[in-house]
């Protein structure tokens, strides 16, 4: 299937439908990634994350609905959708065995390259994923970080048009971590374009130009990150006491940009500093310090604050999502 949508080239997902027996992982999902664009894809464990990746990188067929990657329809053409990705899961798949070297060019004859064209890309993959000194190492040897980083390059031997990663940090040390975060940065100027699954929600926040989120197989929001965090309500001051029992003068010295709403919580006794909104942003905590400084209010921080993406995944879903995810497949 060849199409002229524009964001033929990337991903396309139309209505997909996918159960496993009586649980029903895909209800209908819909959404599109275009060339170079990071697409991150988040959900609590369950929603459909997995599941989703799997049926874009051919594993499964859905049961419903339409997908298309790199221009290529997901179950009428398989083989040619395999050609044109790259699939990284949450455990690296590499032969132990051998050599990071070795490995790269194993890969690279399974691709179908030449001997020589297939060392030359090792070589050049070994430089690029900065792997000199382990090269001739047993991958069986390697750290958690080298490991992800050599079962990517062996992913990349031929250069793919979309890339999924799921979950591909798991495990990983903060170095490794943001070894892999540079990969990405690197697939985007490549004009490739990247699903990207994580558990890391400020991962999503530093990599994806979008988010999409899947909740019970549909999805529930999408935008950029400053777009979620807005539905959260936005900017806030958040205004810490250098005693707490001035909280209450510190509340009527605000005036009116302190919520009616907010009073309830003052006089739990339960909180140790104050949050209004800041519709205006700088201007709002501007006023706010004004306010203070002329009641001789004595504060140890005024800040203002924008929703993290942990609160935007919290208030969508109704809790936060867990640090250890197993594969949905059946279960989502």
């Amino acid at each position: 299937m060849t199409t002229t949508d524009s964001a033929a080239d990337g991903v396309i997902v139309e209505g997909v439908e996918k159960s496993f027996g009586a649980v029903k992982a895909l209800r209908g999902i819909t959404f599109k990634a275009a060339p170079g664009e990071v697409l991150g894809i988040l959900g609590p464990n369950g929603a459909g994350k997995t599941t989703t990746v799997n049926i874009l990188s051919t594993l499964i067929a859905p049961d419903a609905g339409r997908a298309s990657v790199a221009r290529h329809d997901v179950t009428t053409e398989a083989a040619e959708v395999r050609r044109s990705i790259m699939l990284t899961g949450q455990f690296a798949a590499l032969d132990d065995a051998l050599s990071g070297y070795e490995n790269l060019v194993m890969f690279g004859r399974l691709m179908g390259l030449r001997k020589r064209a297939a060392r030359g890309r090792a070589d050049e993959l070994i430089s690029e994923f900065d792997l000199s000194a382990a090269a001739t190492r047993r991958v069986g040897t390697y750290s958690g970080g080298m490991r992800r980083r050599i079962d990517i390059a062996c992913g990349l031997v031929v250069r793919p048009e979309v890339v999924f990663l799921d979950e591909p940090t798991t495990g990983l040390d903060p170095r490794s971590r943001q070894g892999v975060w540079d990969l990405v940065g690197g697939f985007r100027k490549h004009g490739i374009t990247t699903l990207l699954t994580t558990q890391y929600l400020e991962e999503a926040d530093a990599l994806c130009d979008r988010i999409i989120v899947i909740d019970h197989g549909v999805v529930i929001a999408s935008g950029t990150a400053d777009e979620l965090k807005a539905r959260t309500g936005g900017s806030y001051c958040e205004i810490v006491p250098l005693r707490i029992q001035e909280l209450p003068a510190i509340a009527e010295a605000l005036g009116d940009l302190f919520p009616d709403a907010n009073r309830d919580a003052l006089l739990s006794g339960d909180v140790d500093r104050l949050a209004i909104p800041a519709p205006e942003g700088a201007k709002t905590l501007a006023e706010a310090l004004r306010r203070l400084d002329s009641a001789g209010m004595e504060l140890v921080d005024i800040a203002l604050r924008r929703p993290s993406l942990d609160e935007v995944f919290l208030s969508l879903t109704g809790h936060l999502t867990e640090k250890s995810d197993t594969d949905e497949q059946g279960r989502s």
